[in-house]
């Protein structure tokens, strides 16, 4: 999914964060009010929730190869190392 617009709107019981993609994809995360004081701490905190989900077996529609893989999110940096590399 190519993320295209997001969109936010505060209802009764909370925020609803809803991320629309390039081929009509939407997925909404609804974030409660105790945990989001303002639309960019809505924002913020739904997008730490969607890469919580990633963790659950979304890779190339299929499962992680292992937790290591279900607990990363991708973001490998050149200049950190990775988890138990040892020189």
């Amino acid at each position: 999914m190519h993320l295209l617009e997001t969109k936010i709107v505060h209802e009764t019981t909370g925020w609803r964060v809803d991320f629309l993609g390039d081929d009509g994809q939407l997925v909404s995360i609804k974030v409660a009010d105790g945990h989001a004081a303002s639309e960019d701490e809505a924002i913020e905190r739904a997008k730490e929730v969607m890469v919580q989900l990633t963790a659950y077996g979304t890779r190339g529609g299929g499962r992680s190869i292992n937790p290591y893989d279900a607990a990363s999110n991708g973001n490998f940096d050149d200049d950190e190392p990775l988890l138990d590399t040892w020189h």
